[in-house]
Order: C-alpha cells, then sequence, then structure tokens
C-alpha cells in the first residue's frame, strides 16, 4: 500500500530535502509550495529518481487555497496520511523596529498555516487510522535576538505539536516536530547577505557553537522527519527532537 504524504513548503531546502527522502521510503509525495514552478522541480526530480510526485501551489496561510490543494492531492494522490508543516519564512529584525505586518505575517504562514493544513488532513488519517504529522520548530524557539516573531511562532509549533498528540492519539494519528539548529539552506544565505557576511564566514562563525563542528544540512533534518513518518515510531507521540549538533533544552 503506498500512502501519501503532503510537505508544505517542499520547493527548496529543507522541504525539498524531506520531499525527496519521503519518496525515497516509498511514499507518494505532494511537494506543495507558494512557488508551484520550483516546486515543479522538486517533484521532476523525485520522478526521475524513480519516485511519485506532485506539484501543488498553495499559500498555506489560505483556508480556500488549503482546501483546495488537499482536495487536488487527494483526487491525484491518493487520501493523504503523512503530514509535514514545513513552510515557513523569515522577518527579522528587533522588536522595536519590527512592524505589525512582519509580525503577522511571520505568524500566519507558520502557525495559521499548520492549523489549516492540520485540519484539512486529519479527516483523512482518521479515515484511515493512520496518521503522521511532523511540524517544523526551531531551536530559535528557545529565544533568538532579533527573531520575536519567529521565536514566537517555533515556541507555539510545540505546543501546537504536543495537543494534536493529545487530540489525535485514539485515532492512530501521531504528532510530533524537529526543531533544527543552523541548517545551510537558502533561508540561511539571505540572512548572510542580508547582514553583508559572506556565507562561508557566517557558516564558520555558527559551527564555532555546534558540540559537532559543523552547521546542518537539509538532509539531517529530512532523516528525523523519516523516523516520525514510519510505521514503526507509532508509540512516538507529542515529542520535539533537536536537530542541531548537540543539546538543547
Amino acid at each position: 500500500m503506498t500512502r501519501t504524504a503532503i510537505v508544505t513548503g517542499a520547493a527548496r531546502g529543507i522541504g525539498a530535502a524531506t520531499a525527496r527522502r519521503l519518496a525515497k521510503d516509498g511514499y507518494a509525495v505532494a511537494v506543495l509550495d507558494l512557488l508551484e514552478d520550483q516546486a515543479k522541480t522538486t517533484a521532476e526530480a523525485i520522478a526521475a529518481d524513480g519516485g511519485r510526485a506532485l506539484a501543488v501551489g498553495a499559500d498555506v496561510a489560505d483556508e480556500q487555497s488549503v482546501a483546495d490543494a488537499v482536495a487536488r492531492v487527494t483526487a491525484e494522490l491518493g487520501a493523504p496520511t503523512v503530514l509535514v508543516n514545513n513552510a515557513g519564512i523569515l522577518r527579522d529584525n528587533l522588536l522595536f523596529k519590527m512592524s505589525v505586518d512582519d509580525w503577522d505575517a511571520v505568524l500566519s504562514v507558520h502557525l495559521r498555516g499548520a492549523f489549516l493544513m492540520t485540519r484539512a488532513v486529519q479527516a483523512h488519517m482518521v479515515e484511515a487510522a493512520f496518521g503522521r504529522i511532523v511540524n517544523l520548530s526551531s531551536t530559535s524557539a528557545l529565544g533568538n535576538r532579533g527573531q520575536v516573531n519567529y521565536s514566537a511562532a517555533k515556541a507555539g509549533m510545540q505546543g501546537f505539536t504536543k495537543t494534536l498528540a493529545i487530540e489525535l492519539g485514539k485515532f492512530g494519528v501521531t504528532a510530533n516536530a524537529v526543531a533544527p539548529g543552523v541548517i545551510e539552506t537558502d533561508m540561511i544565505r539571505e540572512t548572510a547577505e542580508r547582514i553583508g557576511m559572506p556565507l562561508a564566514d557566517y557558516l564558520g562563525v555558527a559551527a564555532q557553537d555546534v558540540p559537532v563542528g559543523r552547521v546542518g544540512q537539509p538532509e539531517d533534518i529530512a532523516n528525523a522527519v523519516s523516523f516520525f513518518c514510519s510505521e514503526q515510531s507509532g508509540f512516538v507521540s507529542g515529542q520535539v527532537l533537536y536537530v542541531a549538533g548537540g543539546p538543547k533544552a
């Protein structure tokens, strides 16, 4: 039996790596992203490797867009019973400089998006008596200068995850969160550019604070997501796994 997985924000970075990994694990994967053209690139790469994937353009913060996307996935790939809520944006600034729009945008994509996607998909999981929900948090949930919006959103993802685990567990659905540390993605490259630091220097400084001596790669996160999505992880729920090269709270 081939199960269907949806990965949001899957056009690039952690989302793309996760989509590729789940395809290798045998899932049919919906590569969902606001940037449908880039999502198609990821889906085509999966197909070239022998997997089955569908690129879906959607705004996770828009209720109708989410409903339409889940309906399309169900019709073309099959009812989704695995959901990875990865979509996210950055709008960094110190509190006194942060606009209401920057606060609202980050909370909307991360938290409203995860809520809308999960609410739309959970019925398929309950009907199948099987479901795996993985939410992307971050070490920033523990606090990070210049990221009061992002930190709040990522901490919120952890509470969201634990409540889902309580509510949905009796239906065979687990919910867990992965909290990455510094991962080499386009988002990190954009951060380095914004502060005027060469990427190599930025990553080098970041690696100094990581016990294993390097920053993470998207595949490091995809591996953790893969575990939580597996059949064998059915007794693991409501957990937050920090994948950061060292211990976190």
